[in-house]
C-alpha cells in the first residue's frame, strides 16, 4: 500500500487498531478499495471517508469493516457498525445508514483491538515506516 500511511487508535479501549492505513482520497481509489490486492498485511487498513456501503465482489480474502459516524470536535468518529471477516467472493452488499466512512482491515482486527459499536476511533498521521 503507498504511503503516507495514517494510524488509527481506540480511544474508547486505548488500543491500536492499525498502524498503516491509507486513506482513499478520490473517488476511484474508494471504488477500487482492495479489489485486486493478493492480500492485506495484519496492521494494515483502507480509509474510505464518504463510503456508505460494501461488498466483496472480486475480492480475495476476508476483511473486517468499521463504518463510522461524523468526526466529532475532539477529532474522534463513532463506530456506528462493524461487520467481522467479511468472506471473499460474496455479493451482499452491506450499507449503513449514518455511516460517514469505512475502514477496511485485516480479519481479527476489530477482535484483537476490542473494537466494537459506540467506541471512539482516532486518525493521527503514523510515527513509524511501513510494517513488515
Amino acid at each position: 500500500m503507498p504511503g503516507p500511511f495514517l494510524a488509527v487508535r481506540n480511544t474508547t479501549r486505548e488500543t491500536t487498531v492499525a498502524g498503516r492505513v491509507v486513506s482513499a482520497g478520490t473517488f476511484w481509489t474508494s471504488f477500487l478499495g482492495l479489489m485486486g490486492r493478493a492480500s492485506i498485511g495484519p496492521h494494515e487498513g483502507l480509509w474510505m471517508p464518504g463510503v456508505t456501503s460494501i461488498h466483496m465482489f472480486f475480492m480475495r480474502f476476508p476483511i473486517d469493516c468499521a463504518f463510522l459516524g461524523s468526526e466529532a470536535p475532539d477529532g474522534t468518529r463513532p463506530v456506528i457498525a462493524v461487520r467481522r471477516r467479511l468472506r471473499p467472493w460474496i455479493g451482499l452488499v452491506w450499507t449503513v445508514r449514518g455511516a460517514r466512512g469505512v475502514l477496511e482491515l485485516a480479519p481479527g482486527t476489530l477482535e484483537r483491538s476490542g473494537t466494537q459499536v459506540g467506541d471512539r476511533l482516532e486518525f493521527a498521521a503514523a510515527t513509524v515506516g511501513p510494517l513488515g
